[in-house]
């Protein structure tokens, strides 16, 4: 097979496949009370995506959106292992970040649909979502950009010595981008209070992350040029990334320094809603789906004894609260004009201008 991108031909790709589910992790310490609120935020992270979809299709949401399908374990995972003054970094694709970190299901949605009583007025839109309340820093369109600012607000935050962290996400694209590697070695060089995580779900847009990088996990065999621990995590398994989050959280809170974490994972979908995602082999997107997070964290769930009945009921009231925020979103007025000017300076107003 050529390794030239000018002749490669993607129906020759070897299809790449999950590592079978680890029921192991069934047997991890991790309370059935805390396992239910893991399996509730996925709910919810799955329910908001397919609502966004939908509402992309009716031409509600403000331009594209890059949606989180299959790949919620992640988002679910680190969240959970966070406490609530902690700071989230993210990429274009971070409603399920946003999200986790307790944003108002309502807000946000009403901010993909551009609406005054989205979360940032309706001026950002899915891809700038940022509550500053909840801890979301932001969510940056410029690949591998936020990952030097996570580092400043992790300084800040050693130098006042407050204890918080900054925990960054990142696609498996950022890793071949010279603020990957910047801020590595920044934050290891200051000890830093920073956890990167990098979402491989190997595909740096419509381009397959391993024909253009040198090493088989883009993130993880990188970690040692840093003098960096490697970290590899199934990012389909809650469980097994809440493991891994409270650990490297647990470490850089307490001064052992930063962490890169890379978590394997998939896109159901294509890379955006202008994206059908043809380009992956059937067999690949097939053997995925099986390894569905949701529905694999559900069969745990029963397996540890946990009621059918009481899953449906998480299910059928996270179904409630997006449609109530549905509701809410429409019901939403465009922004006026006296929203324009507003937020384009560090005070908030535009005066700096006169």
């Amino acid at each position: 097979m050529t390794t030239d991108p000018t002749l490669y031909d993607y129906a020759l790709r070897e299809p790449r496949l999950p590592a079978p589910e680890n029921r192991e992790n069934d047997q991890l310490d991790i309370p059935v009370e805390e396992r239910l609120e893991i399996y509730e935020l996925q709910q919810l992270l799955r329910q908001f995506e397919k609502r966004a979809y939908d509402l992309f299709l009716q031409n509600l949401v403000k331009g594209t959106s890059h949606l989180s399908l299959g790949m919620e374990a992640v988002a679910a995972g680190f969240a959970m292992a966070m406490e609530p003054n902690d700071y989230t970094f993210a990429t274009y694709r971070g409603h399920a970040h946003t999200l986790a970190r307790g944003a108002d299901l309502g807000a946000v949605l009403a901010e993909l649909l551009g609406r005054a009583n989205g979360v940032l007025q309706g001026k950002g839109g899915s891809m700038h979502l940022t509550s500053v309340e909840h801890g979301m820093m932001g969510s940056y369109a410029i690949v591998g950009a936020h990952m030097t600012i996570a580092n400043g607000a992790a300084w800040a935050a050693q130098m006042r010595g407050t204890g918080e962290i900054a925990v960054c996400f990142f696609g498996d694209g950022a890793t071949n981008i010279g603020a990957f590697h910047e801020a590595l070695n920044m934050a290891v060089v200051w000890n830093l209070p920073v956890v990167f995580v990098c979402e491989n779900n190997l595909y740096m847009e419509y381009t397959p992350i391993d024909l253009i990088t040198a090493v088989p996990n883009p993130a993880a065999d990188r970690a040692a040029g840093y003098g960096l621990e490697s970290i590899i995590v199934d990012g389909n398994d809650a469980d097994a990334v809440y493991e891994v989050a409270k650990r490297v959280t647990g470490r850089a809170r307490s001064g052992g320094g930063p962490a890169l974490v890379e978590a394997q994972t998939y896109r159901e979908g294509g890379h955006s809603r202008a994206d059908p995602g043809k380009y992956r082999p059937e067999a690949e997107l097939e053997a995925w789906k099986k390894r569905d997070p949701i529905p694999a964290y559900h069969a745990r769930l029963l397996r540890l004894g946990v009621p059918e009945g009481d899953l449906t009921t998480i299910q059928q009231d996270v179904a409630r609260r997006v449609d109530e925020a549905t509701e809410f979103a429409k019901a939403g007025a465009e922004p006026g004009q006296e929203h324009l000017m507003t937020d384009v300076w560090a005070d908030g107003g535009s005066e700096w201008r006169n």
